[in-house]
């Protein structure tokens, strides 16, 4: 895709490490601008915008919390004044707060719904006027197997990530004749940061590796790359399950 998105411009939430930066490197080397988003990370998040500038892409870091709609409309006004109209987001901000039944409590529940599927509602919605004006859109949603299976992490994550994909389809069916497409990719037992402290995990996994950021990022710009396809979730899982 060398070129392909030259003159679009990315937003890429969560974009600090892990998933979000790969995604925002192979966005980059896409010919993309991009927007790297982060809460707290800023330093990281200034490390790989560096990074993407050093090998003549357009970087910048803009921190804000995505789950106040404040924020992030205030972010878009920034990305937009700096970059140019946002053709592409990526919602891939969120967090992984493991419960036991038993121990998951209301607060736990709110913070996971807040950070990992309403930040995916305000930033999309944030982004809408532009697309439209421009009759070009391209929005993914980072899922997870979690949507689907039982999950290690709990029934709050399984929520967020299922309500996620519904999110998904309901943009996707009503902005498909506007040249806006809107799709998720759901990756399982990816080797981030999480993934490391828990090896023994690769024995779930039938092809006997971990998933890569990079095989995530590779999902995400097929669909960034394809203008048929819409309201579909990309799974990896290494083979632990089949759509």
């Amino acid at each position: 895709m060398a070129d392909a998105l030259k003159g679009r411009t990315a937003l890429v939430t969560g974009g600090s490490r892990g998933i979000g930066a790969a995604v925002c490197r192979a966005l980059s080397e896409a010919g993309a601008a991009v927007a790297i988003n982060c809460r707290e990370t800023i330093d990281q998040a200034e490390k790989l915008a560096g990074e993407i500038s050093k090998q003549g892409g357009r970087a910048t870091v803009v921190a804000a919390d995505v789950s106040q709609a404040g924020a992030v409309a205030e972010m878009v006004e920034r990305v937009t004044a700096g970059l140019g109209p946002i053709d592409i987001l990526v919602n891939n901000a969120g967090i992984a707060i493991t419960r036991g039944v038993d121990d998951l409590t209301e607060d736990d529940f709110d913070r996971t719904i807040l950070v990992n599927l309403k930040s995916a509602f305000l930033c999309t919605q944030a982004v809408l006027p532009s697309m439209r004006a421009r009759k070009w859109g391209r929005i993914v949603n980072i899922s997870s197997g979690a949507a689907r299976g039982a999950g290690s992490i709990g029934p709050h994550y399984n929520a967020s990530k299922a309500g996620m994909e519904g999110l998904t389809r309901g943009y996707a069916a009503r902005l498909v004749k506007e040249g806006i497409t809107v799709n998720a990719v759901a990756p399982s037992l990816i080797e981030t940061d999480m993934m490391r402290s828990q090896p023994a995990l690769v024995s779930r996994i039938p092809l006997g590796r971990f998933g890569t950021a990079e095989e995530v990022a590779k999902a995400v710009m097929l669909l960034v790359d394809n203008a048929y396809m819409t309201g579909q979730t990309v799974a990896l899982s290494g083979g632990m399950a089949f759509n």
